[in-house]
C-alpha cells in the first residue's frame, strides 16, 4: 500500500469502468486511490451489486492506513481523483490526512457550538447581568429597546456577521428624531458585540467599529449632554407641598410626594420603600445597597413629620409603603403627572437640588454634611475616604429635621427660624 504513494502510478479507472465494476474487491485508478465494491446482495430476487466508493490508502511511519473519501454517487471519478490528491500533499508535508479531517471536523463542530444569534447573545448578556440591574422596569427597557429597534435589523443574524452597515441601519433612522434612545440602542449593541467578542462568538471583531460608527453618524443638536432636573426653588418648597396636599390625587401619591421632599430621596428609593426598611425605634429608614444608585446601603433619620406620614400609611399594604391601589408600586410618571396637574414645571427629582441649594445657601451645616444627605460620595481620595467612614448621621439628623420646619413654614414666617448653631435668612 505504501509504494502507491511512492511511484504515483497513473490512473488506470474510466467513469464506464467504475459503473462496470460489480464484483467484491478494490480496484485501483492510481495513486492511491481506489475504488471499493461492497458485497452484492439480494432485492425483489435479484442479485444487486455491493456499494461503491472511494478509498484512499496509504501508509506512513511505516504503518498503512484507509480513508474513505464518500460514495461514487456523491464524489465522481474526478472529485475522488482531486481529494486523493488533496491527502497526497498531506503527506508530503508530514500530515496524516485522516487525523487532519478529524482535527477539521473537531473545529467545525466547536464554530458550531460558538455559533449565536445577536438576539441569543443579547439574552445571555441581559440574563448574566440580570443581579446588576437597578430595579426590574430598567432591565425590561434594556431589552425592550433592542427587541424593538435592533432584532428587526440583525436579530437573527450570526452575531459574526454583523457589521458597520448593520448598526448604522438601526441607528441612522432615530439618531435625530429620538437621540435619547438612540444613544441607549448604540450603548447596548456595543455592549452585546463587545461581550460576544470576549466569548469567542464574534469573530473578526473590529476594535474601531465604535469610531467609525460615531464618525458615520450626523450631528445633531437634539443630543445633549446630560442636564439639571427642573428644580422647586426653596423659598416656594412650602408652598409647592401645600398644593400638593389639596391635589385630586389619592392620598399614598400625596404621602409619598411629600415623604420624598422631607427625607430628600430619589423618587425609585421611595416608590418602593418596604415596612422591613423601617425602624421607628430608632427614627431611621435603612435603604439596602441594591436599590441605591451607588450601590452601598444608606440611612435616612426620620423627622417627626416624616414619622406622621408613615403612621397614616399603616395597614394599607403589607410590604410596601406607599401602595397603588393595585397592591404594586407606583410608576415615577405618576408622580410626574401629578406636579405637571397641578401646573408645576419641576420635577419630582428636582427637590433633591431644591434641598441642596437651601442647605448650601440657608445654613452652615458642612459641605459633607449636605452631600451625604443626598448618599453623594465626598469627593474625597482614596486615602482620605479609607479612614474616614461616618456618615454622619446625628448631624443630618439636625440638618433634615431643620429642613422639615423650613418646608413647614409658610414663606412670610421664614425670616424668623433659627437654630442654635445655624440661622436662615431669606
Amino acid at each position: 500500500m505504501g509504494r502507491n504513494v511512492g511511484k504515483r502510478k497513473t490512473e488506470r479507472l474510466t467513469a464506464v469502468a467504475v459503473n462496470a465494476k460489480k464484483e467484491r474487491g478494490y480496484y485501483a485508478d492510481g495513486n492511491g486511490l481506489y475504488l471499493q465494491v461492497g458485497k452484492p446482495y439480494e432485492e425483489n430476487g435479484k442479485l444487486l451489486a455491493g456499494s461503491k466508493s472511494w478509498v484512499f490508502r496509504y501508509a506512513l511511519n511505516g504503518k498503512a492506513r484507509e480513508m474513505g473519501l464518500g460514495s461514487i454517487s456523491t464524489y465522481s471519478l474526478a472529485s475522488a481523483r482531486e481529494k486523493a490528491r488533496h491527502c497526497r500533499q498531506l503527506l508530503d508535508d508530514g500530515l496524516d490526512p485522516i487525523d487532519q479531517r478529524q482535527n477539521e471536523r473537531a473545529k467545525q463542530k466547536h464554530a458550531a457550538a460558538q455559533k449565536r444569534t445577536f438576539s441569543e447573545c443579547a439574552h445571555e448578556y441581559h440574563k448574566l447581568h440580570a443581579d446588576g440591574w437597578k430595579n426590574r422596569k430598567h432591565a425590561d427597557q434594556w431589552v425592550n429597546t433592542l427587541r424593538t429597534y435592533a432584532y428587526p435589523i440583525f436579530g437573527e443574524r450570526d452575531v459574526s456577521d454583523i457589521s458597520k452597515a448593520d448598526v448604522l441601519r438601526v441607528l441612522e433612522p432615530i439618531w435625530a428624531k429620538k437621540p435619547e434612545t438612540a444613544s441607549r440602542v448604540r450603548q447596548r449593541i456595543r455592549a452585546v458585540l463587545d461581550w460576544a467578542a470576549a466569548r469567542d462568538y464574534r469573530h473578526g471583531h473590529d476594535p474601531h467599529l465604535w469610531d467609525q460608527i460615531s464618525r458615520s453618524l450626523p450631528k445633531t443638536k437634539d443630543i445633549k449632554k446630560a442636564g439639571h432636573f427642573a428644580a422647586c426653588p426653596y423659598a416656594q418648597v412650602s408652598a409647592a407641598l401645600a398644593s400638593i396636599a389639596s391635589a385630586n390625587v389619592g392620598s399614598s401619591v400625596k404621602a409619598a410626594l411629600e415623604f420624598i421632599v422631607l427625607t430628600a430621596s430619589r423618587s425609585g428609593e421611595a416608590r418602593d420603600a418596604k415596612w422591613s426598611e423601617i425602624d421607628l425605634d430608632n427614627n431611621r429608614w435603612t435603604i439596602p445597597g441594591e436599590r441605591m444608585k451607588a450601590g452601598k446601603e444608606h440611612r435616612v433619620p426620620l423627622t417627626p413629620r416624616v414619622i406622621e406620614i408613615l403612621k397614616s400609611q399603616h395597614g394599607k399594604h403589607a410590604e410596601l409603603i406607599f401602595p397603588s391601589d393595585k397592591g404594586r408600586a407606583y410608576s415615577d410618571m405618576t408622580f410626574t403627572m401629578a406636579l405637571r396637574r397641578l401646573g408645576h414645571t419641576f420635577t419630582v427629582h428636582g427637590f433633591r437640588s431644591t434641598f441642596r441649594d437651601w442647605s448650601a445657601e440657608q445654613t452652615s451645616f458642612p459641605r459633607e454634611v449636605c452631600e451625604a444627605a443626598l448618599s453623594h460620595t465626598s469627593g474625597k481620595d482614596a486615602t482620605e475616604a479609607a479612614y474616614f467612614r461616618s456618615d454622619l448621621f446625628e448631624k443630618r439628623r439636625e440638618l433634615m429635621t431643620l429642613w422639615s420646619s423650613y418646608c413647614a413654614t409658610p414663606q412670610s414666617q421664614k425670616l424668623h427660624i433659627t437654630n442654635t448653631e445655624n440661622q436662615i435668612t431669606d
